[in-house]
């Protein structure tokens, strides 16, 4: 009886702690890829580099952005002509299985403007982004709270 009871334990304490291990294989991957997209897109405007990270499709939820891997070719030559010094730091990023979702601040689009930006991307079975949705909110001097946006 002892013997079961300890077996039990350990059993319970191995699937408790690999629930809360931190995230899948997979996960880890999904986020890497994204990651690195996003560098090469946002901040290096590279978009034969980044086009490896995304799917065959890819859905862009944005109203002022076109969609498919075409429109996002685009909206990166847009940004590299229009923007060139714009740069988006990564301030947290988090995955739930095939989503990714970051918390941006960018700089450098309009002079002496921040903008806090959540990003969240769908990836497909192979790590590959399918689909984009983004918000974007000019960073105020001051707050009503007093606390930041980051």
């Amino acid at each position: 009886m002892r013997t079961t009871i300890a077996a039990l334990f350990c059993l319970l304490s191995l699937t408790v702690s690999t629930a809360w291990a931190g995230n899948t294989q997979s996960e880890t991957i999904n986020k890497q890829n994204v990651l690195a997209f996003y560098d090469s897109a946002l901040n290096k405007k590279d978009f034969a580099q980044a086009r490896q990270y995304l799917g065959a499709t890819y859905k862009q939820h944005n109203p002022v952005a076109q969609d498919g891997v075409g429109g996002f070719e685009k909206f990166i030559a847009f940004l590299k002509q229009k923007y060139p010094q714009s740069r988006s730091e990564i301030t947290q990023s988090f995955v739930d299985g095939n989503y990714v979702i970051l918390h941006v601040k960018n700089t450098g689009r309009e002079p002496g403007e921040t903008k806090a930006i959540i990003d969240i991307f769908k990836v497909d079975d192979n790590h590959k982004i399918i689909e984009h949705w983004d918000v974007t909110q000019t960073v105020p001097e001051k707050t009503a709270s007093g606390n930041s946006m980051f």
